[in-house]
């Protein structure tokens, strides 16, 4: 990402001063710039004070490193070299507290530090990625100009990038995507499998398929749905399908390269706030990673093994076309679902926070550049916001409402038939449940207050009274009185 945001920088005349303590990365730099004709534009350095003495006055350097420790070892051999007025952009995928607590580092002395998520991959990081910057108001206003010119544009022409507010809410905004962003991938790789095992489709039907949904209704200018079709049909150079020979094992959590994913579902539990269908697909994702395990579990079960197979029935029965149709509206519900509860976890960060956040801002970062790019989704969310909606319930939403349920009796037909098949949907179904007990006033979970009750005295509500704030009740039943030793002998 680095090395393809610098050569961007270059391309479009901003000369760029870089260090790497790995040489690997800078060999690879500068071979791309003789590449792209731009070595005049870029300069090696060898060390932080030749950096530093290289630049202007207020310095600005942006971070493309791990996340972790790393940015707190460059900030340590930054700091003798740092003066009041310089800014850090850190464009690594970093945790977001991490990012506030070098804020409060870098403060007392003038420096400051801009938490900057930069989405799209090395792709649109090489041309035009989405930015989603949080700091202080001083910072922000100083580097929006040159964030606004490389940020990438919508069809409109409008930038991708908005000044989200102070703290980490930068970085923060940035996890969220990557959140929403599993849940997408997941819900996308399950109809996939649902086609390609369940209903025996070629990897040339499916993509023909995936670009249909690409070009109307709420899944058309999806950068994941378009993407999809490219790689069901790519072959490689002996003509085989590259798809046919890919092992299920998706790594980027399990191995900790990549942190956004689990922060993502820490901090719903955290914050107290259900984001099931993204929990799901980071789950289904971890499972992945562990190939082997999976292997070892499939030979000790031999012929019990549950394994995807062709949907039963003639065609009397069963009608593909429809069922295309509803697989169609189970991924855009699925979709909207996993855009819904990250932006319900930025809601109530943001209360937390005091971020005071725009998120049509939020809204407008996504429409171009970055990995969930879906247009006619969030332009129905950009109406949502517009007219004085609950941010921590959007499922409240009369279009919300509508959009959902006009949709969920085809995703429990999707679900009906998989679950037959044993095709694997965990994020179709999380999103399936979510909006049953999303919208049921008399879960089940009463006979689970009445437990807790019996042997916690924690308290409940009653029926005839107002639901209320999710606080402790006010009665208690004494359903068995607790008694002692003595008590037992009489």
């Amino acid at each position: 990402m680095g090395s393809m945001m610098s050569l961007m920088f270059a391309e479009r005349g901003i000369h760029i001063h870089f260090f790497d303590p790995s040489s690997t990365n800078e060999q690879e730099l500068q071979s791309r710039a003789r590449d792209a004709n731009l070595t005049n534009k870029i300069t090696q350095h060898d060390d932080h004070a030749s950096l530093c003495s290289a630049l202007g006055s207020p310095k600005v350097f942006i971070f493309s490193v791990p996340h972790g420790s790393v940015a707190d070892q460059s900030i340590d051999d930054l700091e003798p070299h740092l003066d009041q007025g310089d800014i850090i952009l850190d464009g690594s995928n970093e945790y977001w507290a991490n990012t506030e607590r070098r804020q409060a580092r870098l403060a007392p002395k003038g420096v400051h530090f801009i938490g900057m998520g930069v989405s799209g991959g090395y792709q649109s990081a090489r041309r035009s990625p989405s930015i989603s910057p949080g700091g202080s108001k001083e910072a922000l206003d100083f580097v929006f100009p040159f964030l606004e010119h490389f940020a990438a544009k919508d069809k409109l022409g409008r930038s991708c990038v908005a000044k989200l507010g102070p703290g980490g809410c930068g970085h923060y905004t940035k996890m969220v995507h990557n959140g929403i962003e599993q849940g997408l991938m997941s819900a996308l790789c399950e109809v996939w499998g649902i086609m390609n095992a369940g209903l025996g489709m070629s990897f040339a039907e499916i993509a023909d398929v995936f670009e249909s949904w690409n070009k109307d209704g709420l899944l058309a200018d999806n950068f994941l749905v378009g993407i999809g079709v490219e790689i069901c049909r790519t072959k490689d150079k002996s003509g085989e399908y590259v798809l046919a020979n890919i092992r299920d094992k998706v790594v980027q959590d399990a191995d900790d390269t990549e942190g956004t994913g689990i922060w993502t579902v820490e901090e719903g539990i955290r914050l107290h706030v259900p984001i099931p269908t993204i929990a799901a697909a980071h789950q289904f994702r971890v499972a992945s990673a562990y190939a082997a395990r999976r292997e070892a579990v499939q030979k000790s079960l031999k012929d019990g093994a549950v394994q995807p197979r062709a949907f039963d029935g003639d065609d009397k029965v069963f009608d593909k076309k429809s069922f295309l149709r509803d697989l169609h509206d189970a991924t855009i519900f699925t979709f909207l679902m996993s855009f819904i509860q990250g932006m319900h976890l930025l809601a109530r960060a943001n209360d937390k926070h005091d971020w005071r956040m725009d998120f049509q801002s939020v809204l407008q970062i996504w429409r171009g550049g970055c990995i969930i790019q879906s247009d006619k989704i969030v332009d129905l969310l950009e109406q949502v916001y517009k007219h004085n909606c609950d941010s921590n319930n959007l499922l409240a939403h009369p279009q919300i409402a509508d959009a959902l349920g006009k949709r969920f009796p085809a995703l429990k037909k999707v679900v009906v038939h998989a679950l037959n098949a044993d095709c694997h949907v965990p994020t179709l179904a999380a999103s399936l449940e979510y909006y049953k007990y999303s919208g049921s006033t008399d879960l089940p979970t009463s006979f689970q207050e009445a437990e807790l009750d019996y042997f916690g005295n924690h308290k409940y509500d009653l029926k005839t009274e107002d639901p209320g704030e999710p606080v402790t009740g006010k009665h208690h039943f004494e359903w068995k009185p607790a008694r002692g030793l003595v008590d037992e002998k009489r």
